[in-house]
């Protein structure tokens, strides 16, 4: 019988058709309450959203400045920076490309304050753009500098003959062309059951694997845990694994060339990726020169087993 491991941070408690506490990415699948935020939460966010929304809250951010301070130029009077051309909207963009020209500090000369109220609001715009473009190019450094796995998993968990058994398997590969330097995994298998009051309950085990730890990868690593005696999944037959509420949690860890540092990725699996009877199909091959050539599109592609 597998020895029960700790919980190793997900917690025991559960229910029937629970979802995960994990995405397939890693990434947390908790919604947090009455959950305290401060200021530095403001770096963490900008960090770790995708660049498409980055780049567009700055750009929605620098508009809505030039709004407000153009806005503020006509209401001062427009003639305090140019002569009005008649008209609220004219006037408008005269106040908002003076905006621009202050924020970003460019200052063409076409249009320059004269009065104290408009020399006030510039210089004090002038601040604000300073420290909002430091800000900007403090976190452009963060995003660009925090260090990234470039992992790729296989979509799919397999089981299929091995030895005189079965085992489980699946595969993960470097994105990147860089090669993983001692790519290590520790693969943790939560299995959600009913106890004795009928109440679901998780149980942990940490699967046993042909290899948890490679020199390095410059290819596809099969990750393989046999089902033999000593195996959690043992005492079940194909159907009843495939109908499990269970879940891999991997945690992979290995030295990244363009970082020069160690970097960490969390995966998880559900059961139901999982297919029977099926094996994984070279991913690589040789060209006319000899060059291995790796194929990223077949990371997932099966093939029926040989009867």
């Amino acid at each position: 019988m597998a020895r029960k491991t700790k919980d190793p941070g997900i917690g025991y408690s559960t229910r029937e058709n629970a979802q995960s506490i994990m995405n397939d990415d890693g990434s947390s699948n908790v919604s947090h309450m009455n959950r305290k935020r401060n200021i530095n939460d403001l770096y963490t966010f900008f960090v770790d959203i995708s660049w498409f929304h980055f780049f567009s809250l700055i750009i929605l951010s620098y508009t809505l400045f030039n709004v407000f301070f153009g806005l503020l130029y006509v209401a001062i009077g427009i003639e305090e920076i140019t002569k009005t051309r008649g008209t609220f909207f004219a006037d408008f963009l005269n106040g908002f490309f003076f905006s621009a020209q202050t924020l970003t500090t460019v200052g063409y000369g076409g249009i320059a304050p004269k009065g104290i109220m408009a020399n006030l609001i510039a210089a004090f715009e002038a601040m604000i753009g300073l420290l909002s473009f430091s800000f900007i190019t403090g976190l452009l450094y963060g995003r660009f500098s925090k260090p990234k796995t470039s992992l790729k998993f296989s979509k799919n968990l397999i089981i299929r003959d091995f030895k005189e058994n079965k085992a489980l398997m699946f595969r993960l590969m470097n994105s990147r062309k860089t090669v993983m330097i001692e790519p290590e995994i520790t693969v943790t298998l939560s299995i959600s059951e009913k106890d004795e009051n009928g109440e679901f309950k998780r149980n942990f085990y940490t699967l046993s694997l042909e290899r948890n730890k490679i020199m390095y990868l410059p290819t596809i690593w099969t990750v393989v845990h046999e089902i033999d005696d000593k195996s959690p999944l043992f005492k079940y037959s194909k159907e009843e694994i495939k109908n499990l509420d269970a879940h891999l949690y991997l945690l992979i860890n290995y030295h990244e060339e363009s970082f020069s540092q160690k970097v960490y990725q969390i995966y998880n699996y559900h059961f139901s990726d999982l297919m029977m009877d099926v094996k994984y199909v070279p991913s690589s091959s040789f060209d006319d020169e000899g060059y291995t050539v790796l194929d990223h599109n077949k990371l997932s592609e099966v093939e029926k087993m040989d009867v």
